[in-house]
């Protein structure tokens, strides 16, 4: 009879340990790879998740060199496209942060791609200004057909897009944020961790 009693006593804490071990468990999963949703805090509290995933917008834009590029020949990278230009003040303010970004990132499958859609001399004076700001590259897409392409519409500057392996818009940020801290990092991780 003992015997029985203190097995029922053990019992007891034994399937109290086994209920918290399964609790902890699904919570720690609920953060799978790609949730971009808990990650929206501290600089990256203004990410948006896409509603209505899609693909880049195939429309053509330039690096410093006057050669055409798309969005698409990103595709197997995380894809950080960050829309800016030089008179907007907010933009300039970002950009050394994204420079830290990819600097962070070297050697992985990251490529933060800068595009100014500055004309004439806001947009001689960006390549400038992007030149100081290593490792970025210069790209411009001054027509406006980029910006005007994605779904929704960008409107306002800096808005920085986030795209997968897959080449499909996750989340965007509307407005400046500093993108070298442990936040903007942790949202780069979750993209990178998925297949």
């Amino acid at each position: 009879m003992n015997e029985i009693l203190a097995s029922r006593r053990l019992a007891r804490p034994l399937a109290l340990a086994g209920m918290a071990a399964l609790l902890y468990g699904l919570v720690a999963c609920s953060n799978t790879p790609g949730d971009l949703k808990p990650l929206a805090k501290g600089a990256m509290a203004k990410l948006e998740l896409t509603a209505k995933p899609d693909a880049a917008p195939d429309i053509p834009f330039k690096d410093g060199a006057g050669g055409s590029h798309f969005l698409g020949e990103f595709k197997g990278k995380v894809v950080i496209v960050n829309l800016w230009a030089n008179w907007c003040a907010p933009c300039k303010e970002e950009i050394p942060s994204l420079a830290r970004l990819q600097t962070a990132y070297a050697g992985k499958d990251v490529a933060v791609v800068a595009i100014s859609v500055g004309k004439g001399e806001d947009e001689t004076a960006g390549a400038g200004f992007l030149a100081r700001n290593p490792p970025l590259k210069f790209y411009t897409e001054p027509t406006y057909a980029l910006t005007a392409a994605f779904k929704p519409a960008v409107d306002g500057m800096p808005t920085t897009i986030l795209y997968d392996r897959k080449g499909v818009e996750r989340a965007r940020l509307s407005g400046g944020a500093d993108w070298s801290g442990p936040e903007a990092h942790a949202v780069v991780d979750s993209l990178l961790a998925e297949k």
